[in-house]
Parts: C-alpha cells; sequence; structure tokens
C-alpha cells in the first residue's frame, strides 16, 4: 500500500526513514547521487489532490526524468518513455527482467511506463543507466 497519504505530515528525511526502514539507505543514495555529481537534477515532494498522496518528482531543468513514491519498507520509481524508445531500452545495459517487463508494457495515453520496485543499493547503478538515457532523450 502506498504511504504518505496525509497532506498535512511532509515526507521529511525523519518521515522517509520511518516509512522505508533499512531502505531509506538506497533511497537517500540515490538522492545524494542526483543531486551532486554530474547529474544536478532537482526532486520535489508535492501532494497530490488526484492520488491523494505525496510523490517526489526528479526533473533535468524542465524536464521530468522520474517519479517517486513510497511504500511500506520500499519505493516505486516511475519513468515514462514514447514508443520509440521502446528498443532504445531494451539495448540499455540493464537487468534483463526490467526489460522483458517493459517489452510487455502497455501504452497508457501516448506513454510507456518503466515502473521500478527499489529495495536493493544493487539496483541503483541500473536505475542511473535509465536516469542517464532519460536526460539524454528528447
Amino acid at each position: 500500500m502506498s504511504l504518505l497519504k496525509e497532506k498535512d505530515v511532509y515526507p521529511s528525511p525523519d518521515v522517509l526513514e520511518k516509512a522505508l526502514g533499512d531502505v531509506y539507505l538506497v533511497y537517500s543514495s540515490f538522492m545524494q547521487t542526483i543531486q551532486t555529481s554530474s547529474y544536478h537534477l532537482s526532486a520535489e515532494w508535492r501532494y497530490y489532490n488526484d492520488g491523494k498522496a505525496w510523490l517526489c518528482k526528479v526533473t533535468n531543468k524542465k524536464k521530468t526524468i522520474c517519479w517517486i513514491s513510497i511504500w511500506d519498507k520500499f519505493f516505486k520509481m516511475s519513468f515514462y518513455f514514447t514508443e520509440k524508445h521502446r528498443k532504445d531500452i531494451d539495448s540499455l545495459p540493464i537487468n534483463n527482467e526490467i526489460k522483458e517487463n517493459f517489452r510487455n508494457t502497455k501504452v497508457i495515453g501516448k506513454l510507456l511506463p518503466l515502473i521500478l520496485k527499489v529495495k536493493e543499493e544493487k539496483q541503483l547503478k541500473d536505475i542511473l543507466t535509465i536516469v542517464d538515457f532519460k536526460i539524454k532523450i528528447k
């Protein structure tokens, strides 16, 4: 079940750590990497009334890179691509299970969601590869 449903409770580090448990270290590592180093991405938490939950929007200037939602002891990262990028994702050096899931993804409107359930530090390599790709495409 998605957490962070209370509009009045901002997802501070303490709130996130309580929700994620040990996975908070993975989340924190990802955030530190994208906000520093060569990425310089922005991350903004906002409460969305349509979904009645807090979501984190990760952007590169005005371009949305991904969305993050917090669940019980894991977080989900949602990337959105167009049909023309389906083959490009398949050629990325990432876990085959991610590629297989994306191959079977159905179009929602005009976009293909690539959704990752993040629980372990070892997933960050693939995630950052996808982030790099998302930054480079138009």
